[in-house]
């Protein structure tokens, strides 16, 4: 084990002041974003987090595989209990075979809007990127600002059962841009040299839409995401959901000038959103006369599906010799998962969503419901009546998913249901939208994995036509991936990480809503293949 560092992340509430508001919101070590973290592939580094907030929160290293450790995973009541303010937790963060930008992040309620910051996994000593080495890396962090306090926004909306406020603002690295109130004096400006090519870290920790993001008249070449290399896509603009990372090539080959870096939404829904742009300067040094207004890019439309899909469909692993793939091909656990957005029962309409109703969401009609006592406690001490390892490998029944749904399991069932799986299995996981409630596209994050995204499509999943379109050549290797509005999305991997990990929507407030649950991949044979006890210390649960 190379460990590299011994980190310190302070969480604690400071002033900022972005479109004319002032106010105070937790952060780590005084930024928003926070700090990066720097990392050789394969390292371990060991981060200390000290909670001088007011309230509970834990920290989740996204993309991040945690072999056979689960227990600095950081999902709250999943993995571990909130670390309480005044205390300290110290997570050992064990990196694999994860190569390029992720992320880490609070896993508390709201409090990621502002707990956040990038992680760079240089390839190990002695070898390097498979492209040329750029001339710099940047660092793009992509965000959202409220005005408001963003914890009492989602507990107002769960109290009532409504949808929470959107955000006010887009940001790119922490500045919201030209396009807004009282911030064109600290819009962020990439300062960049005539015919140099330089590397762009992307991270979206936006809460609640995903993101078109471009430069204007400057190509980008997409060549990693989520930790692993794609064959290099040349591009106008990528579209990047909350919780993914992409690494992005451009040159600065056009007339010397100032360009805008553009962030606008993509949003093909009927719920509400923050439909924005934010911006950042593309800035060339040197002397000329810069224009009034930067040159802007020409993004999709906010509901541009076909942009959205085109973009997708050309996502290819690298598949090189450095960097291979390796598709399960033969299949032992397959499991089909219908996503929707629902309702749940409140009398006399007395609640403020939909028909008097409150809002909810699920994965295979059951809206999951966090537990007091985190689940991998629970399953490592055999502490019963915490969760239940029921959940099922399909919906409860078969209808047209993406048509008429009428009221077709409008209500769900509500429940803290695990899926338990075999080590070793090779599993297959079928995502399908549904038409229930407000569909859109929906950004599935699983924890402990990365996995091949063998087949995309829209409408209904088919079982005899749509496995004939599946890649299981080249498909790309993520840990997060935009299903489709009344769509469909397969995903492959090896159970090969026995632990207690969460699977859920990285939209934020349809996970507060309840579309999550939890995979529970079992013990193998060897000792190698089994997990490891907890730490010393684990934050402590109020009812355990």
């Amino acid at each position: 084990m190379r460990v590299s560092l011994l980190l310190l992340l302070q969480l604690k509430e400071t002033n900022f002041t972005r479109l004319c508001t002032t106010k105070s919101m937790l952060v780590v070590n005084g930024s928003w974003p926070g700090p990066v973290i720097r990392v050789h592939k394969g390292d371990t580094v060991f981060v200390t987090v000290h909670n001088n907030g007011t309230y509970g929160v834990t920290i989740h290293w996204h993309g991040v595989k945690q072999p056979r450790n689960p227990w600095p995973d950081g999902p709250e009541n999943i993995t571990q209990c909130p670390i309480p303010p005044g205390t300290s937790f110290t997570q050992e963060v064990s990196f694999s075979d994860e190569e390029g930008t992720l992320w880490w992040h609070a896993h508390s309620d709201w409090s990621r809007a502002t707990v956040h910051g990038a992680i760079i996994i240089y390839p190990k000593p002695g070898t390097t990127y498979p492209f040329p080495i750029p001339y710099k890396e940047e660092l793009i962090v992509l965000g959202e600002w409220y005005n408001g306090d963003v914890m009492a926004n989602i507990q107002e909306a769960l109290e009532t059962g409504g949808d929470p406020n959107v955000s006010d603002a887009f940001a790119i690295n922490g500045q919201p841009g030209d396009l807004y109130d009282c911030s064109n004096a600290s819009t962020y400006r990439l300062l960049v040299d005539y015919g140099k090519t330089y590397l762009l870290r992307i991270v979206s920790a936006v809460m609640n839409e995903e993101i078109f993001f471009g430069i204007a008249k400057h190509n980008l070449t997409l060549v990693g995401m989520d930790g692993a290399y794609l064959k290099p896509i040349k591009t106008d603009y990528i579209m990047i959901t909350p919780g993914q990372t992409m690494d992005v090539l451009v040159t600065a080959d056009q007339s010397p000038s100032r360009y805008y870096i553009m962030g606008s939404p993509f949003a093909d829904t009927t719920a509400p959103f923050d439909n924005t742009s934010t911006t950042a300067i593309f800035q060339y040094s040197g002397n000329y006369t810069p224009p009034s207004t930067p040159y802007s890019p020409s993004l999709p439309a906010y509901d541009d599906n076909d942009a959205v899909g085109n973009f997708t469909a050309r996502l290819r692993s690298l598949a090189s010799v450095q960097h291979p793939v390796s598709v399960p091909l033969k299949i032992t656990e397959r499991i089909f998962i219908t996503v929707s957005v629902n309702q749940i029962y409140c009398a006399n309409e007395s609640c403020a969503g939909p028909d008097g109703n409150r809002l909810s969401a699920s994965l295979n009609n059951i809206s999951f419901v966090t537990p007091t006592i985190d689940i991998l406690q629970a399953y490592y001490s055999q502490i019963s009546g915490v969760y239940n390892g029921t959940f099922p490998n399909k919906p409860p029944y078969f209808f047209n998913f993406t048509g008429d749904v009428g009221n077709n399991t409008i209500y769900p069932s509500l429940g803290t249901k695990a899926k338990m799986i075999k080590y070793g299995s090779a599993v297959e996981i079928i995502f399908q939208g549904t038409n229930v409630g407000a569909a859109e596209n929906h950004p599935m994050h699983l924890h402990g994995y990365s996995f091949y995204v063998v087949g995309m499509g829209n409408g209904n999943f088919d079982n005899n036509t749509s496995p004939k379109t599946y890649n299981l050549v080249n498909p790309p290797l993520v840990n997060t991936i935009g299903l489709p509005k009344n769509g469909w999305t397969t995903i492959r991997f090896v159970a090969d990480n026995p632990g207690v990990w969460f699977m859920h929507c990285h939209l934020e407030r349809h996970a507060s809503w309840g579309m999550d649950t939890v995979l529970i991949v079992m013990d193998g044979p060897a000792k190698t293949n089994k997990m490891l006890g907890p730490p010393t210390y684990m934050p402590p649960c109020a009812n355990s």
